[in-house]
């Protein structure tokens, strides 16, 4: 019994030492690395968020180079533990959509006539984020909205590859639209949207369902801090937020190359720009230009850099990242006109926030009613911290507050 305590003691102490080595790693690697601006208002918070990133993403990367489990299989165990209640006022039913596994939030109370219906497609870009992590996010839009959100399970990469994800979540809008009476849901207002990787693909499913003359239009779209084009990041926001946690201007290109399953070797290439044939850059350069970003946004320093020199070995091996249901910025003006009205979501320190601008203005351009939040002391992720305990931030409630009353305004 004494030499089974002791082994179960050394063992605790081996993992508290592990622990300590790990976490004294993330607060130097954060400090080192990251550069919070002085007018930030939520610091200390951001870095405890971005220590614990860090280490969760370094155990990852152990565990795959020991061939226990590949990385994002761990960071998506994780996720299970993060689950919030729904609200009491709310049913929630797990059902598949045309096959797509949702989580439908309804109000209990009796309505007077068909409901708004909000098809939300969770972040993560595109390889982890879950129904269950968003079920605060999307219990709470239900809730104050009076709506039903359907919250869209989609297929992850790397197992699926992209475009399942926007396939998954195009499939489930439709089985909505076509059964919108069978869940209490006014097949003329239906939403899409969705935060991160979940708001390109409520751009690209709004895109595709224009021409669908058989369907009811969408009534709107929320967007909140997508990506819209991977042509060129060096933009402002990529310059001045690069080292800005949780999401650095290097780990758009790591993550994204794991994405689509390429060499993440390559992402070098795509900070610089070498994929993009000289054609590309002539057809879209009048959209993704830094004379589209308000100069307001260029005041905390910019410095126009030129794409590279252009290798087609390189396009051929990153071409899908230029097609428009990649850079749903590359959209023609037919569809772009089509589009239904749209509530834009940028945040002042986030490398996406000028996906978001660029976007906006070509909506605006094509005489699409754009109603656009700008959140002053938000970054990447920031919806997800608006009824997170002590990490709680202004910011985030803020940020819901604004998507609750668009919806409700509609």
């Amino acid at each position: 019994m004494e030499l089974l305590l002791g082994l179960l003691l050394g063992v605790i102490g081996v993992i508290g030492i592990l622990s300590l080595l790990l976490l004294s790693f993330a607060i130097y690697y954060d400090l080192s690395r990251s550069k919070i601006p002085s007018g930030f208002d939520s610091p200390l918070k951001l870095r405890v968020i971005h220590w614990t990133v860090i280490m969760v993403v370094l155990v990852g990367k152990c565990l795959e180079l020991l061939g226990i489990c590949r990385q994002v299989a761990f960071i998506r165990f994780l996720q299970i533990f993060w689950n919030p209640r729904v609200d009491p006022s709310l049913s929630a039913k797990d059902l598949h959509f045309d096959g797509v596994p949702v989580r439908v939030y309804q109000p209990k109370a009796p309505s007077a006539g068909p409901r708004k219906g909000f098809m939300f497609f969770h972040g993560g870009a595109g390889m982890i984020g879950s129904i269950d992590c968003y079920q605060d996010v999307c219990s709470k839009i239900a809730k104050e909205t009076d709506s039903v959100v359907v919250s869209v399970g989609y297929r992850l990469s790397p197992e699926h590859l992209p475009p399942a994800q926007y396939k998954d979540c195009l499939a489930a809008t439709i089985h909505l639209i076509q059964n919108a009476a069978s869940h209490g849901v006014d097949p003329s207002k239906i939403i899409v949207g969705g935060d991160s990787a979940g708001g390109n693909y409520a751009t690209v499913v709004a895109q595709k369902l224009v021409e669908r003359s058989d369907l009811p239009k969408l009534r709107a779209q929320v967007l909140i801090y997508g990506t819209s084009q991977a042509m060129d990041l060096n933009m402002p926001s990529y310059q001045q937020n690069g080292s800005m946690p949780p999401m650095f201007r290097e780990s758009v290109a790591y993550f994204g190359m794991n994405y689509i399953g390429k060499d993440t070797s390559l992402a070098g290439k795509l900070l610089k720009g070498s994929h993009v044939p000289d054609s590309m850059r002539l057809k879209y350069g009048k959209w993704v230009s830094p004379d589209n970003i308000p100069e307001r946004f260029k005041v905390r320093g910019y410095k126009q850099v030129p794409l590279a020199p252009y290798e087609p070995e390189v396009y051929r091996q990153l071409s899908e990242t230029l097609e428009d249901d990649f850079s749903c910025l590359f959209a023609e003006d037919s569809v772009i006109q089509k589009l239904p009205e749209t509530l834009t979501v940028s945040c002042e320190y986030d490398v996406l926030r000028d996906d978001t601008l660029l976007y906006k203005k070509r909506l605006e351009d094509n005489g699409v009613k754009v109603s656009w939040f700008h959140v002053e002391n938000g970054f990447h992720g920031v919806l997800n911290l608006f009824d997170a305990g002590v990490f709680t931030v202004p910011a985030a409630i803020e940020l819901m507050d604004r998507i609750i009353d668009f919806v409700k305004n509609l």
